[in-house]
């Protein structure tokens, strides 16, 4: 399945992160906001489990929609001081929470077909502290004033003000969405921008791509990425924090400051593992015209092991340990990132079937035996690296090898 083409190219869109800097008032009519926000994200959601437990009625986003300007004007000290454009983002959101959840009841059922019953949760309320983002469009409700002259660009929010933000990267692009984000105690305005690509010159490397865990990449042409295990750096830190924070009473004063001491570590696991992922597909980028990628099913290869409560099973706690190095390492957000640099430099990015890459010979195509992790054996043409020999394969089920290997 190709994911981007360059011979079509059209606008792409850009995300920038920002830091922001309220005043007090500003910090204090921000969290009035997200508040205001969470408010009519929890009520358009009882309303869509009122209309279907007593009615069996489906509630849809155009109806919640509808419904904005009699709540604005019902309550305009409250819901009408906010920008209407902003609360119909807030009921999108929902809408894609609901898509999601009914797209994951449709594959549990053909799952359950199959004798793998999956129980599938249903949208949950959100608390105060969790939902953290209000999305504005530009130019209703919002404005961005990049920096000039002076020292700071400013964003401004309805019934919030105009906030200064540290620009430390030039935004390139149209702006079409501003964000205000929190962060634990830290502020963020995210800037969604439309521009046109633009094209590097070609290389004539293409390469297939083999992600793992012991190597954080393989590509088919030999070259290896380890990988830097960030989590498991910061892991005792973490967790002492954890049990320090468990010991703590609720409540108290102690707690609190271990909580954001404890999110402080986790962001900057987060922080690593981004940049780590940025820096390594700009690399690519530049370097190849075509990557291959195996679509993977992260969050099937992630599920916790099979068993129950009093028969837990064998294998529990390695692949306990397994789960959390596959989302240490962070693949999916790095296959997003490598797609979108792709498709901002016209490259190509290219999503084959993964299932049998490590152990099928790259070369005659055979089912090969794995003594080992880090190799694979085949009776007619020898011993392979594992993440080699299933990089070339990836790059064989894209077009780009040599057409011995099984197709996708």
């Amino acid at each position: 399945m190709t994911h981007t083409d360059d011979t079509d190219p059209m606008q792409v869109r850009r995300a920038y992160k920002l830091r922001a800097y309220p005043t007090r008032p500003q910090e204090g009519r921000a969290v009035r906001l997200l508040r205001d926000h969470c408010d009519l994200y929890n009520a358009a959601l009882q309303e869509r489990r009122e209309a279907w437990r007593m009615q069996r009625v489906s509630i849809t986003y155009v109806d919640q929609s509808a419904q904005l300007k009699d709540i604005r004007a019902a309550d305009p000290h409250g819901q009408g001081r906010h920008s209407c454009t902003a609360q119909q983002q807030t009921l999108r959101r929902l809408n894609t929470v609901y898509q999601g959840f009914f797209k994951r009841v449709r594959d549990g059922e053909q799952q359950q077909r199959r004798r793998a019953r999956r129980k599938v949760g249903s949208p949950r309320f959100k608390p105060y502290q969790r939902f953290d983002q209000v999305r504005f469009v530009a130019g209703d409700g919002a404005k961005w004033e990049p920096v000039g002259s002076g020292r700071w660009a400013y964003a401004s929010f309805q019934a919030v003000g105009r906030v200064k933000v540290k620009q430390h990267r030039q935004v390139v692009g149209r702006v079409k969405t501003l964000q205000l984000k929190r962060e634990g105690r830290r502020w963020y305005v995210i800037l969604v921008t439309q521009t046109d690509p633009q094209p590097l010159p070609a290389t004539g490397r293409q390469v297939g791509i083999d992600v793992g865990v012991a190597r954080f990449l393989t590509t088919s042409d030999g070259e290896v990425v380890d990988n830097p295990r960030f989590l498991d750096t910061a892991q005792v830190m973490i967790a002492e924090l954890q049990r320090w924070k468990d010991r703590a009473r609720p409540g108290s004063g102690n707690r609190r400051r271990l909580r954001r001491q404890l999110a402080r570590e986790w962001r900057k696991v987060a922080n690593q593992r981004r940049d780590f992922h940025h820096k390594t597909a700009r690399r690519l980028i530049d370097a190849c015209d075509v990557v291959a990628l195996e679509d993977l099913r992260i969050d099937n290869m992630t599920a916790t092991a099979r068993g129950t409560a009093d028969a837990p099973g064998t294998g529990v706690a390695a692949k306990s340990r397994l789960n959390r190095s596959i989302l240490d390492a962070g693949w999916a957000q790095f296959m997003g990132i490598l797609v979108a640099k792709a498709e901002s430099a016209g490259r190509r990015a290219i999503y084959v079937n993964p299932q049998y890459t490590s152990v099928t010979c790259h070369v005659c195509g055979a089912i090969c035996t794995r003594p080992r992790q880090d190799t694979v054996v085949c009776h007619g043409c020898g011993e392979w690296d594992a993440d080699l020999n299933g990089a070339r394969n990836i790059a064989t089920r894209a077009g780009l090898g040599s057409g011995r290997a099984s197709a996708a």
